[in-house]
């Protein structure tokens, strides 16, 4: 089984914030999937899906961004998948909002949903698409600004990326995670690594 973790924070309040433009992705996926995220368990919501002869798991860990981590480990023992099959996607502040970045190791970067992922799995190996929301302008509090709105203007870029991430996602099931980053990552001149 190939599973997808969107990472965000549950509740409405927090629906269309940048922190959540993993669920955003998620939400995506299902309706291209015809599926829906809602079987309540492993600390998630869980949606299932078969694209051809792969069966999908679309997950939205609802413990908080800091404990996604748990979400993960939980689903990892209760279902036994591999690490291997997983694709994380996460707000990223270091990519410009409109442009993903692929990347299968490496630290958290500051992100505390990566930093619970790495804390539960043990490992910093395995697969990531990251969104990016940009950095905000000086003087402004960073958790403020994460859970802030993407601004009107960015709307269309924003719409781009979750579609790019999803076609990402789409490839990745029937090719290489290196042959996935290899496609989408040069999409994005430009970008830091």
């Amino acid at each position: 089984m190939r599973w997808i973790v969107g990472l965000g924070n549950p509740g409405p309040a927090y629906a269309n914030t940048r922190h959540n433009a993993g669920f955003m992705v998620i939400d995506e996926l299902a309706r291209r999937f015809n599926t829906d995220v809602n079987q309540n368990k492993c600390k998630a919501l869980i949606g299932e899906a078969r694209v051809q002869t792969e069966k999908i798991a679309l997950l939205k860990p609802m413990t908080f961004m800091n404990l996604s981590g748990e979400s993960v480990r939980s689903f990892m023992d209760y279902y036994k998948v591999k690490l291997e099959d997983m694709i994380v996607i996460y707000d990223d502040l270091d990519t410009e909002v409109g442009h993903i970045r692929l990347r299968y190791q490496g630290s958290a970067g500051g992100h505390n949903g990566i930093k619970s992922i790495i804390q539960h799995t043990g490992t910093q190996t395995f697969n990531r698409i990251r969104m990016g929301v940009s950095r905000p302008k000086p003087g402004v509090v960073m958790a403020d600004y994460v859970l802030s709105p993407f601004a009107k203007a960015e709307q269309a870029a924003v719409r781009k990326m979750i579609e790019e991430a999803c076609d990402a996602v789409e490839h990745a099931l029937f090719h290489s995670f290196e042959q996935t980053m290899a496609k989408f990552n040069t999409r994005a001149p430009g970008n830091q690594a």
